[in-house]
C-alpha cells in the first residue's frame, strides 16, 4: 500500500492549491481525480466555461460597440453554436493542461478513479486499476453538482442544468432560466446580449440578495433594456416536454402564464459532491444539501479529514477556495503563513453588465446604524468611458463613514467592474478615506477616475448635509 502525508481528493481550485502547497513543503501528496479531466468546475463546467462564454457572447454581438464607431455589428447568420463554443472549448482544454502541468510539475502524484473512504486513513480507489492508498491527512475537495429537484424531467436537450448548458448542439430560439442566482443571472445575459429572447424565473421580488439594493435594481434595469423579461414572485409548476423535438417546450407558471420555449436552464441550486464517499461509514458529519461540515480551520469532526470549496458551502468562489485549500495546508502542517480566510474580499458577477462589490452595502450600513455617505461617478461621465462609448449608466458607488470619511464599501456596474473592485478592495481594507482617494493620481485617461469622481461626490454630499436614503440617488 502507498503511503502519503495528504491525499487530496478533487483537482478544482481547491485541491488544486492545496496540494501544490503541501508538496512545495515538501509533504508527500497524493491526488484522487475521478476522470481524466483536471480543474474541477472551475475548469470544466463553471467558472472558467461561463466567463469564456460571456466574452464570446459580447465579441459576436459587438453589444458594447453598436453605434460607437458609426458601425453597428449584428450577428450574423454564419453566426453557430459551434462558434459560440469554440473558444469556451479552447480556453478549458488549456487550463485542463495547467492544471495538470503544475500537479505534476510539484511532484504530486495523480490517481485517476473514484475514490471513496475504508476507513479515516485509507481511501479506495476504482478506476483502471482499483487500489487503496494511505493518507496522514485528507483532504475532501470534491466540488458541487447542479441540484435537480425531482419535479423538473431533465432530457440535457430542451431542459438543462448548469453542466449541460455547455454542450447544447444548437442556439435556442428562446430560453426560460429558472433562478435569479449568480449562475442565473449570468447565463440569462449571456444568451440575450447573442439575441436569444430570454426569461427568468424567480421566486423571490428582486434579484442577488447579497448585492447593494440599488445596485441589484440597476443590474434588472439593464436586462429589461437588452429584453429579458423578469418574472418575479413566480416559479413553474409543470413541464411539458414536446413529442416532435423541433416543437417547443410547454412551461406552466403559478401565475398562469403559460411560456412556450426552445430551451429551459435550471440554475437554482447545487449540492456537494459527496456521493460515493462513504461519509457515513466513517462517521463524517455533513449538512444540508450534501455538504461536508467543517470548523474555522476547514477541519472536518475527524480531526486528521479537512475539506474546502463548494463541498462546504459559502461561499463557494472559486477564489475564496484556492485560499480556503492553502489555509487548510496550513494547519494540517503547521507551516505558519496562512491562518484564516482574509475578512474582506470582493465579490464578482460576470453578466452583461459585470457587477462586483466589496464591504458593506447601504443597508448594511442602515443596519448596523452607522451614520453613513455615499458618492457616485458614472461611465459615462470619464474621459475613457467616453472613448469606449459606454451609455449604458454604469456607475461606481462608495459607502463611507460620515464623521471619518473611511470608505466602508465599493460597487460597481459596468464593463470590467469586476478588474476595477479590485483598487477598491484595497481602500476598504487598508481604511483609506475620500482624502486619501483624492489624492491619489491615475493614469489618464482610464476607468479608475471613476474611484477619485465619486470621491468628489462623497464630499460634495457632505458638504450639503444631506444624509441619503436607500434607493434614492443624490
Amino acid at each position: 500500500m502507498k503511503k502519503f502525508d495528504l491525499i487530496v481528493i478533487g483537482s478544482g481550485p481547491a485541491g488544486e492549491k492545496a496540494a501544490a502547497k503541501a508538496a512545495y513543503f515538501g509533504y508527500k501528496v497524493a491526488l484522487v481525480e475521478k476522470e481524466a479531466k483536471y480543474g474541477g468546475a472551475g475548469v470544466q463546467t463553471g467558472t472558467l466555461p461561463s466567463k469564456t462564454l460571456k466574452e464570446t457572447a459580447l465579441y459576436l454581438s459587438g453589444i458594447y460597440q453598436k453605434g460607437v464607431f458609426g458601425v453597428d455589428k449584428e450577428i450574423g447568420r454564419e453566426t453557430g453554436v459551434h462558434d459560440f463554443l469554440y473558444r469556451k472549448n479552447l480556453v478549458t482544454s488549456h487550463m485542463h493542461k495547467i492544471v495538470k502541468y503544475n500537479l505534476n510539475k510539484h511532484g504530486i502524484e495523480v490517481f485517476e478513479g473514484f475514490a471513496s473512504f475504508i476507513d479515516q486513513n485509507q481511501i479506495k480507489i476504482s478506476g483502471a486499476i482499483e487500489e487503496v492508498i494511505y493518507g496522514k491527512y485528507i483532504l475532501i475537495a470534491t466540488g458541487s453538482y447542479p441540484y435537480h429537484p425531482p419535479n423538473i424531467p431533465f432530457d440535457n436537450k430542451k431542459i438543462l442544468d448548469s453542466d449541460t448548458i455547455l454542450n447544447i448542439k444548437h442556439f435556442p430560439k428562446s430560453i426560460c432560466v429558472l433562478g435569479a442566482g449568480v449562475i442565473g443571472c449570468e447565463y440569462a445575459t449571456i444568451f440575450a446580449a447573442m439575441g436569444v429572447k430570454t426569461f427568468v424565473v424567480n421566486d423571490r421580488d428582486k434579484i442577488l440578495g447579497f448585492l447593494d439594493a440599488e445596485v441589484s435594481k440597476a443590474l434588472v434595469d439593464q436586462m429589461k433594456k437588452n429584453d429579458i423579461k423578469i418574472l418575479f414572485n413566480n416559479s413553474i409548476t409543470s413541464y411539458e416536454l414536446p413529442e416532435v423535438e423541433d416543437r417547443p417546450l410547454r412551461l406552466t407558471l403559478e401565475s398562469g402564464e403559460i411560456l412556450n420555449v426552445d430551451m429551459f436552464l435550471f440554475a437554482a441550486g447545487r449540492s456537494g459532491r459527496i456521493k460515493g464517499l462513504n461519509c457515513d461509514a466513517i462517521g463524517l458529519e455533513t449538512g444540508k444539501r450534501e455538504t461536508v461540515l467543517v470548523n474555522d480551520k476547514f477541519q472536518t469532526n475527524i480531526p486528521n479529514i479537512y475539506a474546502v470549496g463548494d463541498v462546504i458551502g459559502f461561499p463557494a468562489l472559486a477564489s475564496t477556495s484556492m485560499e480556503q485549500g492553502r489555509i487548510a495546508i496550513t494547519h494540517m502542517f503547521d507551516t505558519g503563513d496562512l491562518e484564516s480566510l482574509a475578512d474582506i474580499f470582493p465579490y464578482g458577477i460576470y453578466t452583461v453588465p459585470e457587477v462586483s462589490m466589496v464591504g458593506i452595502t447601504e443597508e448594511q450600513a442602515i443596519a448596523d446604524k452607522i451614520e453613513y455617505g455615499v458618492g457616485y461617478s458614472y461611465f459615462r461621465d470619464t474621459a475613457r468611458g467616453m472613448i469606449m462609448g459606454d451609455t449604458d449608466n454604469g456607475y461606481l458607488k462608495l459607502i463611507f463613514d460620515r464623521t471619518t470619511k473611511v470608505i466602508l464599501g465599493v460597487h460597481i456596474i459596468g464593463y470590467i467592474a469586476t478588474e476595477l473592485i479590485h483598487y477598491g478592495m484595497e481602500l476598504v481594507r487598508e481604511e483609506k478615506t475620500l482624502d486619501n482617494l483624492i489624492g491619489t493620481v491615475f493614469n489618464y485617461p482610464t476607468l479608475h477616475d471613476l474611484y477619485k469622481y465619486a470621491s468628489y461626490d462623497g464630499l460634495g454630499n457632505l458638504a450639503g448635509k444631506k444624509i441619503k436614503k436607500a434607493g434614492e440617488v443624490i
